[in-house]
């Protein structure tokens, strides 16, 4: 990401999280005459105690000079969760990191981690990279999801999967929530990666071929590793209920496990059992 690219980045991260903090929610009245949603620019100026004008620009994306202490004022005055201040400064201070992304995605899954996904038989688990392609996947995660294997490595992009294959989108009830969660994290790699050119390119890519993808990535969330409950409403099983854990895998290389755990109560490992075990008679 080039430095305008940032800026651009930085300026629709402020005006999405503006627009979702009311001012009641802050200590200021509602007002008359409100014409969009949100806090009006003059409002978080006040919050942070800067002046409009420089708010004002460095919501343009206009390249600035900014200090932590006055990003944390403007982290606060919007509301923002740690995740989303790490974004902010990540943007903001130019912090992206600038280590090469890995060319051989074959080498990436290590012996142990091969084994996490054999033994968790009824947990789906996905692996994915930094870039969210999928690098690895455990025999419950294919028959919940799909057949990766399937899938041709070079299209194995989950965010691009979850808007292009039909299994994902009849396989959620609540889709958009599903998705949702994995743009958050996507965003989290796109804030702390943005000198990858791949990630610019990517979202136009994206935004060009997939409107709902423009609208839910204008949303601005962010967040490392959310944790939902996902109701799915599966062709064969029917209905089956799993909490979803993301979990980064520490080391040298960015990864991160999801991994759906059955609910108790809801019959779905059971239901997950008998789909493996019809799939080898």
């Amino acid at each position: 990401m080039n430095s305008d690219t940032r800026l651009q980045a930085l300026s629709e991260f402020l005006k999405a999280r503006r627009s979702k903090i009311n001012p009641h929610m802050v200590g200021l009245p509602m007002g008359k005459r409100r014409r969009t949603p949100g806090l009006r620019r003059e409002e978080v100026a006040q919050l942070a105690a800067v002046s409009t004008t420089w708010y004002t620009w460095l919501e343009q994306g206009r390249d600035i000079k900014v200090s932590a202490s006055v990003l944390d004022a403007i982290s606060n005055a919007l509301l923002l969760k740690p995740d989303e201040r790490k974004y902010l400064f990540a943007l903001a201070l130019d912090e992206g990191s600038t280590n090469e992304f890995p060319a051989e995605q074959e080498t990436l899954i290590s012996p142990s981690l091969q084994k996490i996904l054999k033994e968790l038989r009824y947990c789906p688990m996905i692996i994915s990279d930094r870039r969210c392609h999928i690098v690895g996947w455990n025999q419950a995660a294919a028959h919940v999801f799909l057949n990766f294997e399937q899938v041709p490595p070079e299209d194995r992009n989950l965010i691009r999967l979850l808007f292009t294959r039909k299994e994902f989108r009849s396989l959620a009830v609540n889709w958009d929530h599903f998705v949702k969660g994995f743009l958050a994290i996507f965003r989290m790699y796109y804030g702390q990666y943005f000198a990858d050119q791949w990630y610019s390119q990517f979202i136009e890519e994206m935004e060009r071929n997939h409107p709902d993808f423009q609208e839910m990535w204008n949303q601005g969330e962010v967040s490392s590793a959310p944790e939902v409950l996902i109701e799915f409403r599966h062709a064969k099983a029917g209905k089956m209920v799993f909490s979803l854990t993301s979990l980064q895998v520490q080391g040298n290389i960015d990864l991160r496990c999801s991994i759906y755990t059955p609910v108790d109560g809801t019959r779905t490992e059971e239901k997950l059992k008998r789909l493996i075990e019809n799939k080898h008679t």
